[in-house]
C-alpha cells in the first residue's frame, strides 16, 4: 500500500509537469511564461487584489509574487496602484488583457492535447476526484 500511494503521487506530479512544460513552451508564442500568465489570470479574477492574495492564488510566496508583479509592471501588462493603508492593488492593463486572452486560446489547445487520451466522462471523474482532494486538504489547514 505504501508504495502504491507513492506511485500515485508521482503519476499526478508527472501529469502536472508535462502539462506545465507544454503550456510554458506554447505561451512563449505570445511573449509570456506560465508563471506570468497565471499571475495575469489571478489578477483578472480578483482586480485590485493585494500581493498576499495573489501570491496565495498562484501558489507563490509574497516575495516571489512581488518580483513577478514587478516584471509584469515593467512590461506594461499590469498596474500597481496604492490601496487602503500600505496595500498595493493590482490591475490588468489593456496590453495585459490581450496577453491574457491570447494565453487562454493557447491553454485551451494545449490542455485539449494533454487530456486527449481521456474521454469526457474520465475527465469529469478526474476533476471530481482532484476537487475532493483539494477540498479535503483545505479543510485540514
Amino acid at each position: 500500500m505504501h508504495g502504491e500511494l507513492q506511485v500515485l503521487g508521482r503519476a499526478v506530479k508527472q501529469a502536472q509537469y508535462r502539462q506545465h512544460r507544454a503550456l510554458d513552451t506554447a505561451l512563449t508564442a505570445v511573449g509570456t511564461t506560465l508563471a506570468q500568465w497565471d499571475a495575469l489570470r489571478a489578477i483578472d479574477r480578483s482586480p485590485g487584489a493585494s500581493a498576499r492574495t495573489l501570491a496565495a492564488a498562484t501558489f507563490q510566496s509574497e516575495q516571489a509574487f512581488g518580483a513577478l508583479a514587478g516584471r509584469l509592471s515593467a512590461q506594461g501588462l499590469i498596474e500597481r496602484r496604492p490601496g487602503h493603508g500600505r496595500r498595493i492593488e493590482h490591475h490588468l492593463t489593456p496590453a495585459g488583457e490581450q496577453v491574457l486572452a491570447a494565453g487562454h486560446r493557447i491553454a485551451d489547445e494545449v490542455l485539449a492535447d494533454c487530456f486527449a487520451p481521456l474521454p469526457p466522462e474520465d475527465r469529469a471523474a478526474l476533476l471530481d476526484l482532484l476537487q475532493r482532494l483539494a477540498g479535503e486538504a483545505e479543510s485540514r489547514t
